[in-house]
């Protein structure tokens, strides 16, 4: 049986048998059990943002395998299509 629907049979009971004792622990366990949830998600999140950044690395270091460490200016001077000899007049 999860906190939060302990949570609410014990502020369910209080609020039936006019206990508000029983009904502020109940909202208690509520909260604490939501907590409990958020604090989870966010690790998830963070877990999930890690292995994100080291595919990245990865992605980014098999890249530069591939290509050497000049790869994309090589590229991109091929794009130039001749730009500079149009400018020196060859």
């Amino acid at each position: 049986m999860s906190e939060n629907f302990k949570g609410r049979m014990k502020e369910a009971a209080g609020a039936i048998t006019g206990d508000e004792a029983l009904k502020a622990e109940g909202r208690a366990e509520q909260r604490k059990a939501e907590a409990e949830a958020e604090a989870r998600q966010r690790e998830k999140t963070r877990q999930a943002e890690a292995e994100a950044r080291q595919a990245e690395k990865e992605r980014d270091r098999q890249r530069l395998k591939d290509e050497g460490p000049l790869g994309g200016i090589a590229d991109a001077t091929k794009d130039l299509g001749g730009l500079t000899d149009r400018l020196s007049g060859r």
